[in-house]
């Protein structure tokens, strides 16, 4: 059994939907991020980085439990557990990498900082609000001239396109239209519409409160000093 903890992000859908996917039991402990949950003792000795989502698979590679954070580690670890949605050949293991790395190092930190400055920051900066969104705009590029290459990202559905999709979801929010990226939008349907994936982005969706909903303590949670504070 594998316990995730975990919040309706698009770093805890990239876990859900792989879960889902690959056709695996496991037991959703909400951590209520707002409510200041990830920073809970508790959490943190199985997520030092007091960020969603972490593992504790009981049956791990030795047949002891593991614990494992970061989103793409788990993804991967996922993926070498089952024999499911990562190559086994090299050239196709490494293609895969890649684009999971192109994932986690440009499209979830830039679109975080667009999704943050068009929408959360408490001043609307119009430098940074064009700088991420400029930068959402340029990564779509990116994705689209791939996406004419080749159906998903590294070829074959797989961690790339479960890492990638859902940071899509948010598009306008990151001022960007799909039909002006026509290959992405063919490959965001086309994932949409996995039933895996439908199922993975209703974990704990009702649990999300519309950002006019946040208060002052979620506000601080989310993006004050109390990030900010040494553990």
């Amino acid at each position: 059994m594998i316990d995730v903890y975990t919040w309706p992000t698009p770093n805890g859908h990239k876990v859900h939907i792989m879960l889902e996917e690959c056709e695996l039991a496991y037991r959703v402990h909400a951590v209520d991020i707002g409510a200041g949950d990830q920073f809970e003792p508790e959490f943190l000795r199985i997520s030092p980085n007091n960020k969603i989502p972490a593992i504790v698979d009981s049956d791990g590679p030795d047949g002891k439990p593991i614990s494992l954070f970061e989103s793409g580690a788990i993804l991967i670890y996922l993926a070498g557990k089952t024999g499911r949605f990562l190559p086994a050949d090299v050239r196709g293991k490494y293609r895969a990498l890649e684009w999971l790395m192109f994932q986690m190092g440009g499209i979830g930190p830039m679109f975080g900082q667009a999704h943050h400055f068009r929408i959360y920051a408490p001043e609307k900066i119009d430098y940074a609000i064009n700088r991420y969104t400029n930068e959402a705009r340029r990564l779509y590029g990116v994705l689209d001239r791939r996406l004419a290459e080749a159906p998903y990202l590294a070829g074959e559905y797989g961690v790339a396109d479960i890492a990638t999709f859902p940071w899509t979801r948010s598009h306008e929010r990151q001022g960007v239209d799909l039909a002006d990226y026509p290959n992405v939008k063919r490959w965001f349907d086309a994932i949409a519409a996995r039933p895996a994936v439908q199922r993975g982005v209703q974990v704990l969706a009702d649990r999300r409160k519309p950002v006019a909903q946040l208060d002052e303590k979620a506000r601080q949670n989310l993006f004050g000093a109390v990030q900010y504070q040494r553990r």
